[in-house]
């Protein structure tokens, strides 16, 4: 594969927006992407094979749990600083940036946020610094937009807890060493557990022929009579509330991933423009090829200031879950079309592992699904809007 020779679009100055931390975070994030993710990722996807080599690195630039407090192993940063560095690690791959997402905001968030001090001293710092890693257990084969009909339950047993159910589609899993997993207790209400690699009757099958996020490992996790100790219950929220509450950390980084995504393709599809000569010029001058490249960078700018002011309102703790998810929703499908519309530029090079247009295709497929299908999305807006739920 060629050189990384990736050049960020910024058609508004939003860098002006920005403060001297975050473009330094951001930075070092793009020139490790560009020099650890990019010449591999393209051979990954193709194999399947998720590079487990690249965790050392995640961990060093930030990626797990970089709001997390210094006390319990994070950065300490702010949520602008989060969103940039997922956007550059999906600039690289959605798959990549999956794994630190889920580390962070899926396993990270409600360790910190619903655990006790045991809990998060015994887990956050070998999380932060890659020496663990962590999977969510949430969707099951028989609910997905649908959590609160789960089906995985645990019962008290006097000196531990017995759990019994299976989670679908989950990123991490295979090599996971520990599960957040989301069960209904007796009496129906949903608790988060912390379930360990090695416990009795806990496995974690990987689910193969994917075409989508090749470069991630995805699998199962299946709970046959696991003895779970009564410590590892997040004592601090209960209820469908607190696993959403990760979801909206989740959904957050994606918004601004997918940016990544859309800026990568856009680059890829400008430079090819110019430098591909028919009839006589090169595409980039002909109107067709214009009015693409125009719309690209226009939805661009758009996605970049709905997230920054997302990012300002996540510091002073105002965004909504509804805002959350307009801006999951909108950036997603902008990031697709754009992916779409730029291998339609690069023609039938755009299908070709030479250029990453079509591994960012083929991953959107399931980022505009995960975390809250686009409908959803759609609903949970037309819900804030109307105050009529239309879930039922």
């Amino acid at each position: 594969m060629s050189a990384d020779q990736f050049q960020a679009p910024d058609y508004f100055l939003l860098d002006d927006l920005l403060t001297e931390e975050h473009k330094l975070v951001r930075d070092a994030c793009r020139d490790w992407v560009k020099r650890e993710v990019s010449p591999i990722i393209e051979d990954a996807a193709q194999e399947a094979k998720f590079p487990d080599q690249l965790l050392s690195g995640l961990a060093e630039i930030g990626a797990f749990g970089p709001y997390i407090p210094e006390e319990y192993g994070g950065a300490g940063l702010d949520q602008i600083s989060y969103g940039l560095i997922m956007q550059e690690i999906e600039r690289g791959d959605s798959g990549i940036r999956s794994t630190a997402s889920v580390q962070s905001s899926l396993v990270m968030y409600p360790i910190w946020k619903y655990g006790n001090e045991e809990q998060r001293n015994k887990y956050l710092p070998k999380l932060a610094s890659g020496e663990m890693i962590g999977c969510f257990g949430l969707t099951e084969p028989n609910h997905g937009s649908n959590p609160g009909g789960m089906e995985t339950k645990f019962k008290d047993m006097g000196d531990h807890y017995l759990l019994n159910g299976a989670k679908l589609w989950i990123s991490n899993s295979p090599f996971a060493d520990i599960a957040v997993v989301w069960a209904k207790n007796e009496e129906g209400r949903i608790h988060g557990l912390i379930v360990e690699r090695g416990m009795e009757g806990f496995s974690t099958p990987e689910t193969h022929h994917k075409w989508s996020l090749r470069a991630s490992a995805t699998g199962e996790l299946i709970f046959d009579n696991v003895k779970v100790p009564k410590e590892n219950l997040l004592p601090n929220k209960s209820g469908l509330g607190a696993p959403l509450g990760c979801l909206d950390s989740a959904r957050y980084g994606i918004a601004w991933g997918v940016i990544g995504c859309a800026m990568d393709c856009y680059d890829t599809a400008l430079r090819y423009a110019k430098e591909r000569v028919q009839f006589g010029k090169p595409i980039a001058g002909f109107q067709l090829q214009q009015k693409k490249l125009a719309e690209m960078i226009t939805e661009i700018t758009k996605a970049q200031l709905l997230t920054w002011r997302l990012g300002v309102l996540r510091n002073e703790n105002k965004a909504t879950s509804a805002q959350i998810s307009m801006a999951k929703r909108n950036n997603v499908e902008m990031a697709l079309n754009i992916a779409r519309e730029a291998r339609q530029i690069l023609g039938a090079m755009g299908i070709t592992g030479d250029f990453s247009i079509m591994r960012h295709m083929m991953n959107l497929e399931s980022v505009i699904t995960y975390e809250g299908t686009h409908d959803i999305h759609l609903l949970i807006t037309g819900m804030d809007i109307t105050g009529i739920p239309a879930f039922q």
